[in-house]
């Protein structure tokens, strides 16, 4: 499979700056050919990932980035490193190439401080007023450091000149988002023309707190606290990471209780998502009968590990708990009765003139913008794309189950709506093969060493979409934890998304990504000495001028 990737590369780099690693391939090129391999991975039918900026200056004195790119249909992943020219502290921007580069580029700018060269630079994640010296993921940045801000007002925009549009606040809190995000819709009459967004609110600093505080064991009760719904998701991508680093031969028994995991928290998600859909929609009855149905979910998961919510299951070599028969015959008991449950329910939603009018034709995303964007999860496959990672590049004990992907083709909210319908009876199915395939044998590996200075890469499908991590091991703890949520590949899409439609339709369509922002917002330091914390809060000094101030 990544043989031509191989021999293209070998004409771009020398023969020894290529490392294949099982389904990923690692490689180095010189900064100035970043572009053009951009452009032919895109040409080749490739997906953008992520991108990961590093300090390595302790271990080769550069800064270097890290773009990970994927081919699904080849089940390849692709990792390209660039050192950022020494003095300037800079690297070609992939941006016009790829569109979905834009976020990271720009996080990377602002973390870390490394420039990128022939795009226009915007701050992303760090606060208006924040010094421009401080960049709080160089390793010379003490996780302590709390600047003094000033109130600098941080002003999102005006609509595209030529528009006579007035400015719809949407947040940082409002009844339809349940974290604190802002959103500026440019109306003119009930038709959204424009779309300004502004995130980064909440802020915990987890990337940091792992590279300089918490043992490789830690963390992974860290990652399970990055999102409150698919914890459990973040927890098994970082292991999957770091135990792919450290070529470390996880039973296989342990490989099947993961996944077993990782459906229950699919259902549980997608239960919730379909309620809130009904909620916003006005539809309450669907709400309050779809959350009754997933009360069973959060019970089986208390069942299964002792939490309804952060398992705490997940440790690198394995899981911390084994599964014996009486709990097997529970789930399979309580499957048999939820299917019947949600499918006679699903029926009746369906059947409810609101829900299909205000689902149908709206929120569209068209399949060449949700490729452009490289969207992910329910939002990539409503719009005619394919991807699924437990498909496209199975981890954990998916190659030993079958499984259909649900993809529509309209690109609508209705279409993402119906994804995630038939992903919950796909779930139930799963579950019930893993449990009869499940095999005997240890949950945890005896012997785990994790050598300095290896590079893993993991993804795991959310139900939002892909997880990415990235680890750079280091001594005894991360020297390098990239985290890259769902939503934060699919935020973007909104703009698309939004443009064109009607007011009112705004709250299901931003719910229909199932935008977890704190998956999102992630990365700035906190004062952990004294507990002290800042918040961001929107202001208003004068009539039609809202700033972001901390």
């Amino acid at each position: 499979m990544a043989e031509s990737y191989v021999k293209y590369f070998k004409n771009i780099t020398h023969p020894e700056g290529i490392k294949v690693d099982g389904d990923t391939i690692y490689v180095a090129i010189p900064r100035e050919k970043l572009r053009d391999v951009a452009r032919e991975l895109y040409r080749r039918g490739c997906f953008f990932r992520t991108c990961a900026g590093a300090d390595e200056r302790s271990v080769n004195g550069h800064f270097a980035v890290y773009h990970v790119f994927g081919d699904d249909a080849q089940g390849l992943n692709i990792v390209i490193k660039v050192f950022a020219e020494p003095g300037k502290t800079s690297v070609p921007t992939i941006v016009k190439e790829v569109p979905a580069a834009d976020w990271c580029e720009m996080e990377i700018r602002d973390l870390l401080g490394i420039e990128f060269e022939g795009r226009k630079p915007y701050r992303l994640v760090l606060p208006p007023g924040w010094p421009d010296e401080i960049k709080p993921l160089r390793k010379d940045v003490d996780y302590k450091f709390r600047p003094r801000l000033p109130l600098t007002g941080e002003k999102l925009g005006m609509a595209r000149e030529g528009q006579n549009a007035a400015p719809i606040p949407i947040g940082p809190y409002h009844p339809t988002l349940h974290e604190p995000e802002y959103f500026e819709l440019y109306v003119e009459g009930e038709r959204i023309v424009d779309v300004k967004y502004r995130g980064f609110h909440v802020h915990r600093g987890i990337e940091k707190l792992a590279e300089t505080r918490m043992s490789y064991q830690q963390v992974t009760f860290l990652a399970e606290r990055i999102c409150g719904i698919c914890g459990f998701v973040h927890s098994t991508c970082y292991c999957q990471a770091v135990e792919k680093a450290a070529k470390i031969d996880v039973p296989e028994r342990a490989h099947f209780i993961r996944s077993v995991l990782l459906e229950i928290e699919r259902l549980h998600s997608h239960l919730l998502w379909i309620g809130v859909a009904c909620h916003l929609l006005g539809y309450d009855a669907g709400f309050m009968h779809m959350w009754r149905i997933r009360e069973r979910v959060m019970v089986l998961a208390e069942l299964l590990t002792g939490s309804r919510k952060t398992y705490g299951l997940n440790i690198i070599g394995g899981v911390r708990k084994d599964l014996n028969l009486d709990k097997v015959k529970k789930i399979l008991e309580v499957l048999s009765e939820l299917e019947k449950e949600f499918r006679d329910f699903v029926d009746v939603i369906e059947s409810v003139p609101q829900v299909k009018r205000r689902l149908s034709g709206t929120g569209i995303l068209p399949r060449d913008q949700a490729r452009k964007l490289s969207v992910v999860g329910p939002v990539a496959r409503g719009s005619g794309l394919n991807r699924d990672v437990r498909k496209d590049l199975p981890y954990a004990a998916y190659r030993y189950v079958s499984f259909k992907v649900p993809v529509y083709t309209e690109g609508d909210n209705l279409a993402r709506f119906l994804v995630r319908v038939e992903e919950v009876l796909e779930s139930m199915n799963i579950i019930r093969q893993l449990l009869d395939k499940l095999p005997r044998g240890p949950v945890v590996a005896e012997k785990i060493e994790i050598p300095e200075g290896i590079l893993g890469v993991s993804l795991v499908e959310a139900p939002r979409g892909e997880d990415v991590h990235l680890v750079i091991t280091g001594r005894g703890k991360p020297f390098r934890w990239k985290v890259r949520a769902p939503t934060y590949q699919n935020i973007p899409a909104l703009k698309v998304m939004l443009e064109g439609e009607a007011l009112g339709d705004a709250p299901i369509t931003i719910a229909s990504i199932d935008p977890c922002f704190s998956c999102t917002d992630r990365v700035l330091v906190i004062d952990t000495a004294s507990g002290r914390r800042s918040w961001i809060r929107l202001l208003k000094f004068r009539e039609g001028d809202a700033r972001c101030f901390l």
